[in-house]
């Protein structure tokens, strides 16, 4: 949940804006994510070759032993960002950690999950990438109800 970013519900913004928003509140952002976290980098610089990629955020959490990068998405995941994000989590499982540290965490977050595409882009073993969407708002009332027998269905329907 990231109402405390105060962005206004229903209005255009870019991801750029959001990383932005979370960047100048990450005390409540490393609050939200949970214990251990500490914040390593925004835009980190990482070069393959001649080529240069920016994950949006990198932490490292110290309870986990671990890197934790996350990207944010304006809309749904799709299979470029996951593959995307698998770079990032090899290039600082090879290149970035110490033999002693657990490996690499990679979250997508973005405002529509994707479940399909993550599942059939990522392997049936993966432990390390997530994806997972953000609020901008808590739900009402009648939208966590709404949620609740949405859920109830889903598992009527795998049973």
């Amino acid at each position: 949940m990231l109402e405390f970013l105060d962005i206004k519900e229903n209005t255009d913004y870019l991801e750029s804006d959001l990383e932005k928003n979370i960047l100048e509140h990450l005390k409540e952002f490393l609050l939200e994510l949970g214990k251990g976290f500490m914040f390593v980098g925004s835009q980190v610089r990482l070069t393959v070759e001649e080529d240069h990629f920016y994950p949006d955020m990198v932490f490292y959490n110290r309870l986990l032993k671990c890197f934790v990068i996350i990207d944010l998405k304006i809309g749904k995941v799709t299979h470029q960002d996951i593959g995307q994000m698998q770079m990032y989590v090899n290039y600082y499982d090879r290149e970035i950690k110490s033999n002693d540290e657990n490996p690499t965490v990679g979250i997508l977050l973005s405002t529509l999950k994707n479940k399909t595409v993550v599942k059939y882009t990522l392997p049936e073993d993966n432990k390390n990438i997530f994806s997972s969407s953000y609020k901008l708002h808590l739900p009402t009332e009648q939208e966590l109800i709404d949620a609740v027998e949405e859920e109830k269905k889903n598992l009527e329907l795998n049973e």
